[in-house]
């Protein structure tokens, strides 16, 4: 008989040492209908699909190891160029802070602009504002005092981190005055600054350096301003508007109640002064200026961006100013182990708003984002760390934007010109 066509039984066919218990089991099975449980035997496959899951999550887990030590040691000793760095999760050495404030600007506001700048100038719908690429979160600036929040209690929101009411210039809803970040910067040794195309006496520049109960004290203000202060000087530059209330009122174009000159005032406490395009111009974008500096370009407001470009001879733009500031309070710094504290407000949107004037608006926006940008230039240029911070302090007018249907039902845009 061949091998192969042996009995399964015979005598020659080994027998499993285990052949009695595994005959148990199968009657068992028959019996309840459950399945014979099989020995499971694991391959090389098997155990090679162990291995790399096992290797990949080691991996993994080395990967966010490293990245958690990284980012720790980026916080906590990150060099700049300046000698600065981190220690005790704590910046140390030298910076500069940049606070901007888009003055009464919502989101609304940046839409209707980014609109208006792609159709006006033909660029593609995705086009963007500068604006747009750092636009984070928002800030809450809520008045003790009303649901709808002025500039005032805004700035104080800011300045001192402290909320008061409506008119509030630095104080606390108690009328005590509450110090501000400008003044801290100040006391701490760096240099400070204001650039704005209001008056600088309005709500916004003021709660930065000065306190008085209500935003209407502006010939107090601008007392404070130049160094009639609890605390002596505390601003290094003042670029804007607002020259009537710096001449007495025996002066034409004087808007105080009484005959104090604070440009004389200015003077004495050190100040170097202009007041007009050609005195701008002479300080070269910043390269020809002697601090302390007060600049005072139109005798209230900077007038709307769309009306001061027809007028380039007469008042210097948002952007001009804010380039000599940074300029000329980087120059002031260069041999401090200190920079300097730049408070820059695109003060006018907030009159569009207030005026329900779209096209103003606009060009306000713009004229801001340009701004903008330049601040974004020069930190990029800069060899001393900066920080940049913008934010707004409340919208204005209720803005809304919606569109025009024609007499068809069919979507059209009235023809835009370039104002």
């Amino acid at each position: 008989m061949a091998r192969g066509d042996e009995p399964l039984l015979s005598q020659g066919r080994p027998s499993s040492d285990h052949s009695d218990e595994r005959g148990i089991e199968e009657e068992d099975a028959l019996l309840t209908g459950q399945k014979t449980p099989q020995q499971r035997y694991y391959g090389w496959a098997f155990w090679r699909e162990v291995g790399l899951f096992v290797w990949a999550a080691i991996a993994t887990a080395l990967v966010i190891l490293f990245a958690v030590l990284y980012s720790h040691q980026q916080q906590t000793s990150k060099p700049t160029p300046s000698g600065g760095g981190w220690k005790d999760g704590r910046p140390t050495g030298k910076r500069s802070l940049i606070f901007m404030v888009s003055d009464g600007m919502g989101p609304t506001s940046l839409s209707l602009t980014r609109s208006y700048r792609q159709a006006a100038t033909g660029l593609p719908i995705d086009d963007v504002l500068v604006l747009d690429d750092h636009l984070i979160g928002s800030s809450r600036t809520r008045s003790t005092s009303s649901l709808i929040t002025d500039s005032a209690a805004g700035a104080t929101a800011f300045s001192c981190a402290q909320k008061s009411y409506n008119g509030a210039i630095s104080v606390l809803p108690n009328r005590d005055p509450c110090g501000t970040v400008l003044e801290a910067a100040k006391r701490a040794g760096y240099m400070t600054g204001l650039v704005v195309t209001t008056r600088i006496t309005d709500a916004t520049p003021a709660c930065f350096a000065a306190h008085v109960n209500h935003r209407e004290e502006e010939d107090r203000i601008a007392e404070q301003e130049v160094g009639e202060h609890p605390l002596g000087r505390v601003l290094d530059l003042m670029l804007g508007g607002g020259r009537c209330h710096f001449v007495p009122n025996t002066t034409d174009g004087s808007c105080r109640k009484d005959d104090r000159d604070v440009v004389d005032l200015a003077k004495k406490n050190g100040f170097s002064y202009v007041s007009d395009r050609k005195g701008f111009d002479g300080l070269n974008f910043g390269t020809n200026v002697k601090l302390p500096l007060l600049g005072l370009f139109a005798e209230t407001d900077i007038p709307y961006e769309v009306d001061r470009r027809n007028m380039n001879d007469i008042y210097p733009s948002l952007d001009e100013m804010a380039r000599t500031a940074l300029t000329a309070l980087k120059s002031a710094t260069e041999d401090s182990d200190k920079g300097f504290f730049l408070m820059i407000e695109g003060s006018r949107i907030d009159h569009a708003g207030h005026g329900n004037d779209p096209v103003a608006q606009v060009h306000e926006v713009l004229a801001y984002d340009a701004a903008f940008a330049s601040v974004l230039d020069f930190l990029g240029e800069d060899d001393v760390e900066g920080v940049l911070v913008g934010t707004s302090d409340h919208e204005t007018g209720g803005l809304a934007t919606a569109r025009r249907m024609s007499t068809r039902g069919a979507l059209f845009f009235l023809p835009l010109r370039k104002h």
